[in-house]
């Protein structure tokens, strides 16, 4: 009881936190940056100090040694050593000095990208990358000694995970996807026309313009049918679309609309839902409320659960008979287009700039572009300066694609501006959890294909909850919980697979 009374305290703590971030990414006026910074940086002394306090200790101290029978208790016991021991290696300075950085950070990434100039941001992100290298080796040194300290960071996301499995994880999924991506490629120089787009789909169609407004009625109609409670969350828009708030019963979505890109804030409000389902269904009974079981598993578990409803729900052909009566209605400039036109339109191969905008195939070398980076930064192998040259490298070599400027390069994600180092992996590992994951979703859920395309999404999202959402942390590591839903640890085969089924079928290759 000592040690849940401990850990509630702290976890409101980390509720106003949260508050105090989105305010700052969504409304909050450039002229209070500074005294943002302050605040947080205050407030993170506090929780720095309420999670290593003696009373903290005292109370995780008795509770060591403990053979729990509760598996939802023994988790909240594991996890909570475990955040005491990690925590109490970072001094208050230390985690006062990192939320003033990443507060400034945000700031000096949003001006640098508004003017498409990374040398604005090149300074604070230099020291976000040597404070994180610090912070790494300072609360996980014996991750970092085993391996290097991009471990130390990555172990912060994704629970257990190395940089040596991630390249072997990534390297199978480079060698399954690099054939597949150039046999579509080859098609489509082959075959103009075999994925054209209907042309009242066409983004530059006079009927998307001056259409933000419906396309967000729209997009919060669909989060409603989803399952988004909005008696417990709200919607807004941001420069970068995002999931935050305080906890199961605030939860915030932002997004972002674009005449040009009816696409983005479609299917960017899909995304967020999923990560939102899976915060508003988290535990909140006695052994859940405030607690560490209840939190999100890893970032690849939460990503798992946008991507499975953007790519397995979204992207399907089931998704698109219940959703195209609903653009006719919204646009009816749309009302030739078929559900099978939608659905090729949604799931067109065209590698781009943007990740957030990228297609299934392009997407996960987004993904090793930033793994590839980030890792070299912190081993001190890669100049932060020099980021601009690499991406515009790496994306004209792998995925044939120009750069124009810094807005739409390396400047373009929100990430490491908040200190976010070694997160980018979670999104290429939450869509292999998501293949695997939908697998199981089908045996369990009678006629699931059928439920979709009726609109009746209800049966997918319970079975999520109960089996993914309100598990939360009880399991050690996400392997532990995908051999229990799916029955086999995390493996890029089943992702492979259902690319390739998906994208030979859609284009007769």
């Amino acid at each position: 009881e000592t040690l849940t009374k401990e850990l509630r305290e702290v976890a409101r703590l980390q509720e106003i936190e949260g508050i105090l971030s989105y305010d700052e990414q969504v409304f909050m006026a450039e002229g209070s940056a500074a005294s943002r910074a302050a605040q947080k940086e205050a407030l993170a002394g506090m929780i720095h100090a309420k999670k290593t306090g003696e009373s903290m200790r005292a109370a995780v101290d008795a509770c060591r040694g403990l053979a729990l029978d509760d598996p939802r208790r023994a988790a909240n016991v594991r996890d909570a050593i475990e955040e005491l021991d990690t925590e109490s290696r970072k001094s208050k300075e230390l985690a006062e000095r990192e939320a003033r950085l990443e507060s400034e950070a945000f700031v000096s990434w949003k001006g640098a990208r508004e003017a498409s100039d990374f040398s604005k941001f090149a300074p604070d992100l230099s020291k976000i990358f040597a404070l994180k290298s610090e912070v790494a080796k300072t609360t996980r040194p014996e991750i970092c000694e085993r391996g290097e300290a991009y471990d130390g960071a990555l172990d912060q996301f994704e629970r257990g995970m190395t940089s040596m499995r991630l390249d072997e994880i990534f390297g199978e999924t480079r060698a399954g996807l690099r054939p597949l991506l150039a046999r579509v490629l080859e098609k489509k120089r082959e075959e103009p026309a075999v994925d054209a787009l209907h042309p009242a789909l066409a983004f530059d169609h006079p009927g998307w313009t001056g259409s933000a407004e419906k396309q967000a009625e729209l997009s919060k109609r669909v989060a409603g049918d989803l399952g988004f409670d909005f008696s417990k969350g709200r919607f807004d828009v941001s420069t970068h679309p995002f999931t935050g708030g305080a906890c199961p019963t605030d939860t915030r979505i932002t997004t972002r609309y674009s005449d040009g890109n009816w696409l983005e804030g479609f299917a960017g409000t899909v995304h967020e839902v999923g990560h939102a389902l899976y915060e508003q269904g988290r535990s909140t009974d006695e052994e859940g409320d405030g607690l560490p079981v209840s939190r999100a598993l890893s970032m690849g578990t939460h990503e798992s659960q946008s991507l499975l409803w953007e790519r397995m729900v979204l992207q399907s052909r089931d998704f698109w008979d219940y959703a195209t009566p609903l653009f006719h209605e919204f646009f009816p400039h749309t009302s030739d287009a078929t559900a099978e036109d939608f659905y090729r339109a949604i799931n067109r191969v065209q590698p781009g700039l943007i990740r957030v905008e990228a297609d299934e195939l392009s997407y996960p070398f987004h993904v090793f572009l930033r793994y590839d980076v980030e890792r070299s930064l912190l081993a001190g192998d890669l100049d932060v300066a020099t980021i601009p040259q690499r991406w515009n490298s790496v994306m004209k070599d792998v995925l044939d694609v120009d750069v124009p400027d810094d807005a739409k390069g390396a400047l373009q994600d929100i990430h490491w501006s908040f200190g976010a180092v070694g997160y980018f992996p979670s999104y290429t590992l939450g869509a292999m959890m998501a293949a695997q994951i939908w697998t199981a979703a089908e045996a369990a859920v009678p006629d699931l294909g059928g439920k979709i395309r009726a609109g009746d999404f209800a049966p997918l999202r319970e079975w999520l909850r109960t089996s993914i959402h309100e598990v939360g942390s009880t399991y050690a590591s996400p392997d532990d919980l995908l051999r229990t839903v799916t029955g086999a640890p995390l493996e890029p085969r089943p992702f492979l697979d259902y690319l390739e089924r998906k994208y030979t079928a859609l284009y007769g290759l």
